[in-house]
């Protein structure tokens, strides 16, 4: 049996993605939740949980194209427990199969700063969109 979940939280690590016999892409991520709370004059984070995430076909790829390591998302998807036994074993965890996923722009991420024109080259007929009064050739 699974539940509905909702995530706000960061990527622990940028998401990885492999594929099945069959070719169906398939990725898997962690987002790390906690709650901050203040402390005095000092904020801290409290409840902290890690979640291993898994999306599958073109969600699977557009994670792995759009989110990196650090950037705050948002996931839904269904919660349900995964049971595996491994060296006599058994071990068991809490696991999402993602519905949805995206950026977070509560906290956007830093704006990639533009670089500069550079200036055109010495000579270059072409540079400042003129037309030149003879072919470059």
């Amino acid at each position: 049996m699974s539940a509905q979940i909702t995530l706000a939280g960061r990527l622990a690590s940028d998401p990885e993605m492999k594929f099945t016999q069959s070719g169906k892409a398939i990725t898997r991520f962690t987002v790390v939740t906690s709650r901050r709370r203040k402390n005095g004059d000092q904020w801290e984070d409290a409840d902290t949980t890690f979640w291993t995430c898994t999306a599958w076909d073109q969600l699977a790829e557009q994670i792995v194209e759009h989110l990196r390591k650090g950037a705050a998302v948002v996931v839904t998807g269904q919660a349900y427990q995964n049971n595996w036994e491994k060296d006599g074993e058994k071990h068991s965890r809490i696991e999402v199969r993602v519905d949805s996923a995206g950026p977070n722009l509560r906290w956007p991420p830093k704006q990639a700063e533009r670089s500069k024109p550079s200036s055109p080259a010495a000579g270059d007929p072409w540079a400042n969109g003129g037309t030149p009064d003879e072919p470059p050739f």
